[in-house]
């Protein structure tokens, strides 16, 4: 009997795939069955995840692309359903972010941080989402943040930008339900990966081990699960809904 979490025969296509929790959540979608293009900016990175994948026995395209940009995703959209014929999951990870205290940050850096955290993610599904909407089958998954749910110091834009993520996610949720299509994201907890290292080095990291009752950070391999899932038949009545990864973070309350 066939388990309700394969993904064999499935086409997913990871935005912001190439490094960190994205790559993570390609390869956990290849472990699962699933034909993986992985892509971002740099070709290099897009190529080495590429590999990775073709070495788990699955499909892929090496198709580099700008979640900032329009024409880029859609030039994406078109290459994978040259290739594939179709698309079954689409994962927004793209995402950055930038710690400074609100009253000296630019215009020109919360912009940034929106336009990649939110509008990237907007541009993906309203590419993505047609060819799924005409087929009446779908998944889409975001990637939000613990910062969806609670304020982080000093990362104004970020909080705002995960925040947003939610209400994006609910939003398409009730909106594409109709057509087959259901709108998820995982909200992570603390990962260490290039993006916030260095961060994580200092007091940030150890309030957020005191906060977290699983008392370390997490691995982004620890998230492939909830991505499969959020992909399989088994949430096929599931949409809207987040997901928290966190060891604890969000339930917790007095540690010690």
């Amino acid at each position: 009997m066939t388990s309700p979490f394969d993904l064999s025969g499935r086409v997913a296509v990871v935005v912001g795939g190439t490094t960190g929790i994205g790559r993570a959540l390609a390869l956990g979608l290849a472990d699962a069955g699933a034909d993986v293009v992985a892509t971002g900016r740099r070709t290099n990175a897009v190529d080495e995840a590429a590999t990775a994948i073709e070495a788990r026995g699955r499909r892929t395209l090496r198709h580099a692309s700008d979640v900032g940009s329009l024409d880029s995703l859609q030039g994406l959209r078109d290459a994978c359903l040259a290739a594939f014929g179709h698309v079954d999951i689409v994962v927004a990870s793209a995402g950055i972010t930038k710690r400074v205290a609100t009253l000296d940050m630019t215009e020109a850096d919360w912009n940034q941080i929106l336009d990649t955290n939110v509008t990237g993610m907007f541009r993906t599904y309203q590419v993505f989402a047609p060819g799924m909407i005409a087929r009446r089958t779908g998944r889409l998954i975001g990637v939000a943040s613990i910062a969806s749910f609670v304020g982080l110091q000093e990362v104004a834009a970020y909080t705002a930008s995960k925040a947003a993520v939610a209400g994006l996610t609910r939003a398409l949720s009730v909106e594409w339900a109709r057509h087959g299509v259901t709108v998820n994201a995982i909200a992570p907890g603390v990962f260490e990966t290039d993006l916030n290292r260095e961060i994580l080095k200092g007091p940030r990291g150890q309030e957020f081990l005191v906060r977290t009752p699983m008392g370390r950070f997490g691995r982004t391999e620890e998230l492939a699960g909830a991505a499969v899932y959020l992909a399989s038949d088994a949430a096929s009545f599931v949409t809207g809904q987040l997901i928290a990864v966190d060891g604890g973070f969000l339930g917790s309350g007095v540690n010690q």
